[in-house]
């Protein structure tokens, strides 16, 4: 039920809320975001996403014995991915750390981890999220609860620290002892932008909107909670997929469409493949949920369809056609185009737009 009311609310609000971006994004004094990546418009672009419900026997380990936890499910994302790689693998929240009440017992330095997650990156030739307790020592010591993203080849590409750490009621400590993060940055990586968000980031939209804003396409979510209905709604009122790890029943990919696409409910990795050139349709009589295409283009499209949403999300296998051009050959354009043409149409017949209060 509760799904379904944030599903009503993110329908009746997606437009007046991306119009408030797009106004804030273009205030005198902003940066200029970068031209956004090609989607409909561009060729295929598949990834390889891995994640995992971890369980909580890995936060009583050792930091050595987490790291070795950490290599063999990477290895095991690896082994179950087509073709033998995973673009980007995730991590629950906090994974690495060491036993303890307080985060300056909990951190480790980034000196401790790095070398043995830059090895596990570059042997499995992934991009890797990993979660950690981090002893941050500039301009003074403190403790983040953070996330670092590594690259194919075992570099430090950045680090996410948790702006939104959570206080629970009665108490007034953020997490042990955690000094909220300041910012929210959009990592490159070469299949496309991503995003990082930790745990009860999800009760809180500026983060999301501030990763719509730079153009993120995936939004990784290490998690202590296996919540889908935030994620869900973010995905789809920001048009990104999102990545979910946790330690317990559920972990998922998320689809623009607020869908989830993929997941896990038990201790497991869970591998699942999408595609960043995707278009978004809503019904239209000749598309026929997705059959027309299909009969045209056979196997050199994809598509996943959901009857109870009526639309789907559609992508092309063909390396040297994009997806805008088989939606054409229908007659047909992405959903939010068309729905901005028939704004304007509403407006020309009633005279203006419709009142505000």
């Amino acid at each position: 039920m509760r799904t379904s009311c944030i599903r009503v609310l993110v329908a009746m609000t997606i437009g007046v809320v991306l119009s408030a971006a797009a106004c804030a994004a273009a205030q005198p004094g902003s940066p200029a975001p970068s031209p956004p990546p090609p989607r409909t418009s561009g060729l295929p672009r598949k990834v390889t996403l891995g994640t995992v419900i971890s369980g909580y026997a890995v936060f009583s380990e050792s930091l050595e014995a987490r790291l070795s936890r950490m290599d063999r499910l990477v290895d095991e994302m690896t082994e179950k991915a087509p073709g033998g790689r995973v673009d980007l693998a995730l991590l629950p929240e906090g994974f690495l750390g060491r036993p303890g009440a307080a985060m300056r017992d909990m951190s480790v330095g980034l000196d401790e981890v790095l070398p043995r997650v830059s090895g596990c990156a570059k042997k499995n030739g992934c991009y890797l999220v990993v979660p950690l307790y981090l002893a941050d020592t500039y301009p003074t010591v403190h403790y983040s609860n953070a996330a670092m993203l590594m690259d194919r080849a075992g570099r430090l590409v950045g680090i996410y620290r948790k702006v939104h750490p959570v206080a629970p009621q009665g108490c007034n400590v953020l997490e042990n002892g955690t000094t909220p993060g300041g910012d929210f940055p959009v990592f490159e990586c070469d299949f496309g932008r991503i995003g990082i968000q930790i745990c009860f980031d999800m009760l809180y939209p500026d983060g999301w909107e501030a990763l719509a804003r730079q153009q993120a396409e995936i939004v990784a979510l290490p998690s202590a909670s296996p919540e889908t209905a935030y994620p869900a709604m973010y995905a789809l009122l920001h048009r990104y997929y999102v990545v979910s790890a946790s330690p317990r029943d559920h972990a998922a990919v998320f689809n623009p469409l607020g869908v989830t696409e993929a997941q896990i409910t038990q201790e497991s990795v869970l591998v699942h493949q999408i595609d960043l050139s995707y278009a978004v349709l809503h019904w239209e009589a000749q598309l026929e949920e997705g059959e027309a295409l299909r009969r045209k283009y056979g196997d050199r499209v994809g598509f996943h369809y959901y009857r109870p949403e009526d639309g789907g999300i559609f992508w092309s296998n063909d390396p040297q056609t994009p997806i805008a051009e088989m939606i054409a050959s229908l007659g047909l354009v992405e959903s939010g185009p068309n729905v901005e043409r028939v704004r304007r149409l509403q407006d020309v017949a009633r005279g203006g737009p419709p009142a505000m209060p």
